[in-house]
């Protein structure tokens, strides 16, 4: 039997930071986005969480990767249409790429275990 609750949204938000990023100082950055980007998250949206993960090391064409996780459709949409009131969307990164899905859907689509979910 397949589970009726609402499945989380998890989106990969692949970004490239911009010259404009680049020139701030470590402190300006921090500030821009505890005052000009985090603000309007919180104000704009609930049940969503992230995390950022820095891949410049290994991309030249991705410099970070920030994890979404909505609990629906709804609260991820809402969360695009705060991030793209801020100076953080193609001002201060380029959104290269959106990958977005559900966790083991095809398990929850057709009630079996989530074989492809491993821990060794």
């Amino acid at each position: 039997m397949s589970d009726q609750t609402p499945a989380p949204v998890t989106a990969f938000m692949l970004v490239k930071t911009t010259p404009e990023w680049l020139a701030l100082t470590v402190e300006e950055r921090v500030h821009a986005l505890t005052t000009e980007v985090v603000p309007v998250i919180e104000a704009r949206t609930t049940g969503v969480r992230s995390r950022f993960y820095d891949t410049e090391f290994y991309s030249a064409r991705v410099t970070d990767v920030w994890v979404w996780e909505a609990v629906d459709h709804h609260a991820y949409q809402l969360l695009v249409d705060a991030l793209r009131e801020t100076p953080f969307w193609d001002r201060y990164f380029e959104v290269v790429d959106l990958l977005v899905g559900t966790e083991n859907g095809y398990a929850r689509t057709y009630g079996v275990d989530a074989v492809t979910t491993i821990s060794t």
